[in-house]
């Protein structure tokens, strides 16, 4: 059972290693958030299943830290892209620019 919870810490440790990577490499703010909250979402994920391995008494605690993060960190992600785009920072991207905030308001870019 513990090699399981090594797996799964390891797992974890990987994901918020490349979400932090993510977080420096990419080009622009809307990038940045989507790589950080992804990767961290689903390392510390992985994390509170390995300790489950360790400690399963803590299993009722560790799925309300995760069910908590789950829903917490796609809304405060959203919030921060939209109030990014609210104050005007700009998407960089390769391919032509689809901005549907802005189409929804009428607007075009």
């Amino acid at each position: 059972m513990h090699y399981a919870g090594d797996v799964f810490l390891v797992i974890g440790a990987l994901f918020l290693f490349l979400g932090s990577l993510g977080v420096l490499r990419m080009p622009d703010v809307y990038n940045r958030m989507q790589a950080g909250t992804k990767a961290t979402t689903l390392g510390v994920l992985s994390i509170l299943i390995g300790t489950a391995f360790y400690q399963p008494m803590w299993i009722p605690k560790l799925i309300v830290m995760g069910l908590f993060l789950v829903f917490t960190a796609p809304i405060s992600s959203h919030n921060l892209a939209r109030a990014a785009h609210k104050i005007g920072l700009k998407m960089v991207l390769a391919s032509p620019k689809i901005d549907h905030y802005a189409e929804q308001k009428g607007e075009r870019k």
